[in-house]
């Protein structure tokens, strides 16, 4: 059962695995990281589509962001490129927790851009029924009555059409 919460937990985001390494090898050389890099590693709108994304799990960055640009504005560059690779360096450590058929798998770009695409219109939608809450409630109650006729009136043309 802990694995079950562990997953529920899970907090996974996808970089692109050829600019994680690149990351990784400019802070073991103490390089310079600039916002340019962390965008190739975090946008996939920044990657070629057969580039492979990894997943990584946020919650080794050990503090709760919003978004990368929240991440940048708190870490700066070099902060931000050393928190995806806790990231990563979390998700590698705790995989082994959830069966392989659980684990995200990696990707190419194309197909997390796709997944992203659809969780997009996932949001747009439920924000759109969540719209409908408080006083709004018994508006949508009143408008039921309306929409339902609206319902109702499509069987009746199919019925029509049937007998």
């Amino acid at each position: 059962m802990a694995d079950t919460t562990e997953d529920e937990q899970q907090d996974i985001f996808y970089v692109c695995e050829k600019t994680l390494n690149t990351v990784k090898e400019k802070l073991t050389k103490n390089e310079d990281i600039g916002e340019e890099l962390v965008n190739q590693l975090t946008l996939p709108e920044k990657v070629p589509d057969d580039e492979m994304m990894i997943p990584v799990d946020m919650r080794g960055v050990g503090e709760e962001f919003d978004d990368v640009e929240q991440m940048l504005e708190k870490l700066g560059p070099k902060g931000t490129a050393e928190a995806f690779v806790k990231a990563y360096d979390f998700f590698e450590k705790n995989k082994e927790k959830l069966p392989e058929s659980e684990r995200p798998p990696k990707m190419t770009a194309a197909e997390w851009r796709k997944v992203l695409d659809e969780e997009r219109f996932m949001e747009d939608g439920e924000e759109e029924l969540l719209g409908f809450e408080g006083e709004e409630e018994e508006d949508l109650e009143d408008d039921g009555e309306g929409e339902d006729d609206g319902e109702v009136k499509e069987p009746d043309a199919k019925k029509a059409k049937t007998e």
